[in-house]
């Protein structure tokens, strides 16, 4: 239950075993490769270059490729699996083998190149249906659409707007040119469709008549035959595409088999564009490399073990404070407080060489979180659905820490839906009352309802113990660090001024309390220099009263948040129980909880994870550490059995 020590590794070995050392690197999983700092001053840096990167953009499009080809499959062929189901696992050996990840990139090849090929077919038949468009309103006209024009007679297609008459525009037509004929082919919501034939003699006149009423030519000069024949074509088109894509969708359909190696190989590129990435880290010269990273110290046994064959020459060395910020952060815990990195990590990871906060939050965040939910059917429904996750499906990382945490924090609900005598609120006495007309109530040790002022001192108490706990943290780290005077002024003034105001407040003696005044007065006058003495007395006493009355105060949203979900529950349960129907009930009752358990499953983490974040880690948390990234098999869809 703490921060992992790092030891710093510079390694030199030759450049031939480059790629052989990253796998095995990657294989160990226990080192993270960092750029090496260059020092401009040494002229042995001048010969040192970083290695092409050529590897890294590769591995970037197999894995796209990869990705690509699966999203095809999930819409035509989808992997059949279960939420529930743990990822399985594959061999490293099988993961890596060559000629298997060959077949895969073959199958991605060939199920994009199909995927290209319905999207050209799409692309195409949405052509066609414009180009159908065009031509439907012709598809009456017996005339060949490419019919010229004569030196004796002009022939022109062309649209009128829907509002002018047919009538008035054959009458406009004929007081410029008798020697011409306008004859409608269809009609459409906006436009009409006609034809003119006129002599040549009156053609211009006959248009500029036409154009004065929204003659608008149609373009159909690039089409020959008619445009029933037209049409005709474009279905049979459409239909031959159309049966190619059915054709394309059916061999689609009957690749599911691919999901597999297709998830494999782009399990296998994020490998290996990890791998390139680290090693665009390295520094070569000729025939060398240069390798830099972080080591955990319980790692580095096996680690030294495993270079042993190969001829390189290598170095590890504790990190100096002032490389602390540099040092990555790996936290090593057990399984009650495990789940809380996920708390940890959403905030930010401890500075290395500080305090893993973990052990120290975890009973309190726990805790907490039982008393704002304190409900048994809450709790039950938290275990089960935490428990058959981390039985089923196994998960890691954050979701799993998840999981873990919905158990320990659905243990703490029930416990105090215990206490409180609340299932689902007050469900199961209104149950009994809608069925046998009887009182039912759970035994209760104290209820938000009756008890409320009781809980909000309880509340605020449970909030003064962790505060004084993250006091007393920041006492023993600052006398290891040798801040003594600060310990006793920051910390220890304080202890003796809440001591003193107990026993004030109880009637023994108000010279501790006076010892207290003495010791907060001191501690400026001490640690300050010159009108700074004056300022710091009345700085420390208004910052710390109001600190600390604040953050005891902040505590009383245990209450709060115990005392909104209690009463929401019992407001739906009396709503369904109106009706006197137990069917209605179960229905209204179920839709509340379900709401009720939703709203406070977020809200109370929220709250809790506030009064931890900003309460207690405030009096001793140091932040700004970076998380541990090693060179490790990282996938997505499989588990490495190494």
């Amino acid at each position: 239950m703490a921060i992992v020590k790092m030891k710093h590794l510079r390694m030199v070995a030759m450049t031939v075993d480059r790629e052989a050392l990253l796998r095995k690197l990657q294989h160990l999983g226990c080192v993270e490769i960092v750029q090496p700092e260059a020092d401009p001053e040494d002229p042995m840096w001048a010969v040192l270059t970083c290695p092409e990167a050529g590897g890294l953009a590769a591995a970037h499009e197999e894995k796209t490729q990869a990705e690509r080809a699966l999203e095809v499959l999930k819409r035509y062929a989808p992997a059949k699996g279960s939420f529930l189901a743990p990822k399985p696992g594959v061999g490293e050996g099988e993961l890596l083998d060559e000629a298997r990840a060959q077949r895969a990139r073959e199958a991605a090849q060939e199920v994009n190149a199909l995927d290209r090929r319905l999207a050209a077919i799409h692309a195409e038949k949405n052509k066609l249906e414009a180009q159908r468009a065009v031509l439907l309103p012709w598809q009456s006209l017996d005339l060949p659409l490419e019919t010229p024009s004569t030196p004796q007679v002009t022939i022109q297609l062309g649209t009128l707007p829907v509002t002018v008459p047919l009538g008035q525009a054959e009458g406009e037509l004929q007081a410029v040119c008798e020697l011409a004929e306008l004859t409608e082919v269809s009609a459409g919501k906006d436009a009409r469709c006609c034809t003119l034939v006129c002599h040549a003699s009156g053609a211009e006149a006959a248009l500029e008549a036409l154009k004065a009423l929204g003659w608008s030519r149609a373009n159909l000069r690039d089409w020959t035959g008619t445009a029933a024949e037209n049409l005709a074509r474009l279905d049979r088109e459409s239909k031959a595409l159309e049966a190619e894509a059915a054709s394309i969708e059916a061999k689609l359909s009957g690749m599911g088999e691919l999901n597999a190696p297709l998830r494999q190989l782009s399990d296998l590129a994020g490998v290996n564009a990890s791998r390139e990435e680290c090693r665009g880290r390295l520094m070569d010269t000729g025939q060398t490399f240069l390798l830099e990273g972080w080591v955990p110290e319980e790692s580095w046994g096996l680690l030294s073990k495993e270079l042993e064959p190969w001829p390189c020459a290598f170095e590890v060395t504790d990190p100096a404070p002032e490389d602390y910020p540099q040092v990555p952060v790996r936290l090593k815990n057990n399984t009650l407080t495990r789940p809380l990195n996920m708390v940890t990590e959403m905030y930010s990871l401890p500075a290395y060489g500080t305090l893993d906060p973990n052990p120290l939050m975890a009973p309190f965040f726990i805790l907490f979180y039982g008393i704002m939910m304190a409900d048994m059917g809450y709790g039950l429904l938290m275990m089960l659905a935490g428990g058959i996750l981390l039985k089923k499906k196994k998960p890691g990382g954050t979701f799993g820490h998840l999981c873990g945490l919905l158990v320990l924090c659905g243990i703490t609900t029930f416990i105090m839906g215990a206490l409180t005598g609340g299932f689902f609120g007050d469900f199961l006495t209104q149950v009994v009352k809608l069925t046998t007309g009887g009182d039912f109530v759970l035994p209760a040790l104290f209820t938000p309802l009756e008890d409320t002022m009781m809980i909000l001192v309880g509340a605020m108490c449970l909030g003064f113990v962790q505060i004084v706990t993250g006091m007393a943290v920041s006492f023993v780290s600052k006398l290891k660090h040798g801040q003594v005077l600060d310990a006793v002024f920051e910390e220890v003034t304080w202890w003796v001024v809440f001591a003193g105001l107990g026993l004030m407040i109880a009637g023994v003696t108000p010279i501790l309390l006076a010892v207290g005044g003495v010791l907060v007065v001191a501690g400026p006058v001490i640690q300050n220099e010159g009108f700074g003495k004056v300022t710091g007395i009345f700085g420390s006493l208004y910052n710390h009263v109001t600190g600390y009355f604040g953050d005891i105060l902040s505590y009383s949203r245990l209450m709060a948040l115990m005392l909104a979900g209690s009463v929401i529950a019992q407001v739906f349960n009396t709503l369904g129980a109106i009706p006197g129907n137990i069917i209605i009930f179960l229905i209204i009752s179920f839709a509340g909880n379900t709401l009720n358990f939703a709203l406070n499953l977020l809200g109370c983490y929220v709250h809790d994870l506030r009064l931890q974040c900003l309460e207690y880690f405030g009096k001793f948390y140091q932040d700004g550490g970076r998380p541990f990234r090693p060179l490790d098999l990282n996938t997505k869809y499989y588990e490495v059995v190494k």
